[in-house]
C-alpha cells in the first residue's frame, strides 16, 4: 500500500511540474505563431499573439509557486522560450513591418534590440533570487515586446497601410534595447501578496483595469505598458535627486564643523559638557 501511495505522490509530483512547462510551452507557440505571421505580411495577428505569449509567461511563474513545482529545468526554459517570444518575435516583427525601409540601420537595430534581451535574461538568472528577488534591474523583455506590439496594434488603429522605413519605431527599438541592460529599479508584481487581507482591494484594481482596457485596447493597452516604462525612470530620477540632496546636506553639515573648529568656537559637544558641569553657563 505505501508503495502505491508513493507512485501515485510521485505521479502527481510530476503532474504538478508539467503545468507551467505547458504554460511556457504554450507561450513558445504563440512567440512561434507570430514569426510565421510576420513573415507573411499578417503583422496585426503577429502581433497579438505575442501578447498571448505574454499572457502565458505570466501564468507560468504564477502556476509554479502556487504549486510549489519550481525548478531550475523551468527557469532555464522560461527564459530561453522569452528569448524566442519577447526577442525573436518582436524583432522581426519590427523589422518586416518597417524597419526594413532602412536598410542596414533596421537590421542592425533589430539584432540590437535581440542582443540586449538575450543579456537582460542572463543577468535575470544570475541575481533573481537576490538583487532582482522583489523588483527588476532594468526593463522586463516581455514588457519590452509590448510596447513594440502595442505599439503596431496603435498605429494600425489610426492608419491601414503599415510605415516604411520609420525612424521613431527605430528610436523606440532602440531605446527600449538600453532599458533592458540598464540598471534601472521597475516594480514586479512579486511585490503584490494576493494572500493578504488587502488582496480583495488589488482585485478589484486588477477587475477595473481590464474594464479600461477592454473599452479601447488598441489605445489603452499602449499607453498603459508606456507609462510602466516612464515610471521606473522616473522613480530612478527621484532617487538620485534624494541622494544629491542627502549629499549636499553632509557636506554642509562637515563645513559647519569645519569653521567651528578653525574659529575656535567650543562645538555643541562642549557646549553641553560645560552646562552639565556648569549650570551657570548658558543654554544652547
Amino acid at each position: 500500500m505505501r508503495v502505491k501511495s508513493l507512485k501515485r505522490r510521485e505521479g502527481i509530483k510530476k503532474g504538478i511540474f508539467l503545468l507551467p512547462n505547458l504554460c511556457t510551452s504554450a507561450s513558445l507557440f504563440c512567440g512561434f505563431f507570430s514569426i510565421v505571421k510576420a513573415l507573411s505580411g499578417e503583422f496585426l495577428i503577429a502581433a497579438w499573439a505575442i501578447l498571448v505569449a505574454g499572457v502565458f509567461d505570466f501564468l507560468d511563474g504564477r502556476v509554479a509557486r502556487l504549486t510549489r513545482a519550481e525548478s531550475d529545468f523551468g527557469i532555464e526554459y522560461d527564459s530561453l522560450v522569452d528569448l524566442a517570444s519577447f526577442g525573436l518575435a518582436p524583432g522581426i516583427l519590427v523589422y518586416t513591418w518597417t524597419l526594413y525601409g532602412l536598410k542596414k540601420f533596421g537590421w542592425l537595430a533589430a539584432f540590437f534590440y535581440f542582443a540586449c534581451g538575450a543579456m537582460r535574461l542572463a543577468r535575470f538568472n544570475l541575481q533573481h533570487n537576490t538583487i532582482e528577488e522583489k523588483r527588476f534591474q532594468g526593463l522586463p523583455i516581455p514588457i519590452a515586446a509590448y510596447v513594440l506590439t502595442t505599439y503596431v496594434i496603435f498605429y494600425h488603429h489610426f492608419f491601414l497601410s503599415p510605415p516604411e522605413g520609420s525612424l521613431i519605431v527605430l528610436i523606440i527599438t532602440v531605446i527600449l534595447s538600453l532599458l533592458m541592460v540598464s540598471n534601472i529599479r521597475y516594480r514586479s508584481f512579486k511585490e503584490f501578496d494576493f494572500r493578504r487581507k488587502n488582496s480583495f482591494y488589488i482585485l478589484v484594481l486588477l477587475v477595473f483595469g481590464i474594464f479600461i482596457v477592454a473599452l479601447k485596447p488598441e489605445t489603452t493597452m499602449f499607453t498603459l505598458v508606456v507609462s510602466y516604462v516612464l515610471s521606473g525612470i522616473v522613480e530612478s530620477l527621484i532617487q538620485i535627486r534624494k541622494k544629491e540632496y542627502v549629499i549636499k546636506h553632509i557636506k554642509r553639515l562637515g563645513q559647519k564643523k569645519k569653521k567651528t573648529m578653525t574659529s575656535g568656537e567650543p562645538g555643541i559637544e562642549n557646549k553641553a559638557q560645560e552646562i552639565a558641569v556648569n549650570p551657570d553657563v548658558d543654554s544652547i
